[in-house]
């Protein structure tokens, strides 16, 4: 089954971008995945093709409206969540990304302006998503983001499908540290037990690496591991209470 992206934007040009590149590029090629960008504007009913307003109650900036939104959306055939990227959206996470990679694939709402007119939600039944706190010119970059994310996972893009399984969140964790030749650089070395051929330390040095650099750099992260971790199953919470 190929993972089928439609992405619906005023800036079609902008796709595939750095998605024709790399790995990405290449299972595009190999038809791994299908993209298809399609201009909001397409949609628009005036001569002037116009897709905003101004805002209602007065404001600074464009709206863009729901009814030509409505359109462009209504005209993607598929089952695939619909997706905006917009700030106030639930934050991506590794999970969601790995949730959507198993499914037929996606389509991206991707906003301009002032962002939409609210009733879109309502009638769409659109799940908001956001790549981070903090504001970009439009949904297309978080859109790119999405889609790498998901792609990478696709069968086939990575090799072997074991290549993702230790990086960054995917165990809840950050990836513990990388060296590669020289041994030395600089008047630094590698760790001494990653040149020793001992794959079980090696293995117990790249877990706790993991859990430190979580634990200094992203507490947030290492409380939620920790959460996890230390939860009882269900079963046990019920035969504690029960006894």
């Amino acid at each position: 089954m190929t993972f089928a992206a439609t992405i619906l934007t005023l800036y079609p040009d902008m796709f595939p971008g750095p998605l024709g590149m790399s790995l990405a590029g290449r299972a595009l090629a190999e038809g791994r995945w299908s993209l298809d960008a399609r201009n909001i504007r397409d949609f628009a009913t005036d001569r002037h093709r116009t897709v905003d307003d101004t805002p209602s109650g007065g404001g600074a900036g464009m709206v863009l409206r729901a009814d030509v939104l409505a359109a462009a959306i209504d005209s993607v055939a598929t089952g695939a969540p619909l997706i905006a990227m917009t700030p106030r959206g639930t934050p991506l996470t590794q999970a969601r990304v790995r949730d959507l990679a198993s499914g037929p694939g996606v389509t991206v709402l991707c906003g301009r302006f002032e962002g939409f007119d609210e009733r879109i939600f309502e009638a769409r039944g659109i799940e908001e998503v956001s790549i981070g706190d903090y504001i970009l010119s439009g949904g297309e970059m978080g859109a790119l983001v999405l889609l790498d994310a998901c792609i990478r996972l696709l069968p086939g893009v990575m090799g072997a499908p074991s290549s993702g399984d230790d990086e960054s969140f995917e165990s809840g964790l950050l990836e513990y540290p990388h060296y590669t030749r020289p041994n030395e650089w600089e008047g630094r070395t590698i760790p001494e037990v990653l040149r020793s051929g001992d794959h079980a330390r090696i293995a117990a040095w790249r877990k706790l690496m993991a859990e430190t650099e979580t634990r200094l750099r992203r507490p947030d992260l290492w409380e939620r591991h920790e959460g996890v971790r230390v939860k009882p199953p269900s079963g046990a919470r019920r035969q504690t209470k029960d006894a």
